[in-house]
Order: structure tokens, then sequence, then C-alpha cells
């Protein structure tokens, strides 16, 4: 005789076999947001640190050829070649006097 078994499966068994895939997949895709989020969240504060870097540099530069700092950040956009996204960032310029460094931070603007 040729007997054949055959098995259902469980309620609770047809269930997980259907939503264990699922939850695998959102799990993954919440790992792979939270990933492309930190590395746009580095990108820009490495963004604010070049600027800062780069405005830096031209206000020394200045001071070594002219004998001064420049008096604003459109002095030296002007008349440099640094480019600052307005629409990203705010720039914090503020000269004490002409023979002393300039305080310059960036901020992000807030979206």
């Amino acid at each position: 005789m040729n007997s054949r078994r055959v098995f259902k499966k469980s309620l609770i068994a047809s269930l997980l076999s259907g939503i264990l895939p699922l939850l695998f997949t959102l799990a993954v895709m919440a790992v792979i947001f939270v990933g492309i989020q930190q590395a746009g969240d580095s990108g820009e504060a490495e963004g604010i640190r070049l600027l800062e870097e780069a405005l830096m540099r031209v206000a020394i530069h200045s001071y070594a050829v002219n004998g001064y700092f420049p008096a604003t950040v459109d002095y030296i956009i002007d008349n440099f070649a640094v480019y600052v996204d307005r629409t990203r960032f705010v720039v914090h310029y503020v000269v004490f006097a002409d023979n002393m460094l300039p305080d310059i931070r960036v901020f992000p603007l807030t979206r």
C-alpha cells in the first residue's frame, strides 16, 4: 500500500512563515536608512569644517599680504575663490581689530 502523509501547517506556523520575512526585510531597510542618514550628517559636518578652514586660510593669507584681516565675509567671497552656499550655511565672521584674527564659525541652516 502506498500511503502518503499530508502535513498541514498550523495557523501559527502559517502566520510566522508569512510575517518573519516581512519583519526581516523591514529591519534591513531600517538599518540601511539609518546608515544613509548618518553618512549625510557626517558629510555636512565635513562641509562645515572645510568651509571654516578655507575662510581661515584666506583671512590669514590676506593678513600676510595686506597687513590686515578682511573686514567682512562678503569681501572674501568677492575677492577670493571661496564659495559659501548660503542656502545650507550661515557664516559668523567677526573682526575685533584689523590685526586680530577674526572669529569664524559656520553653522548649518535648519531644514
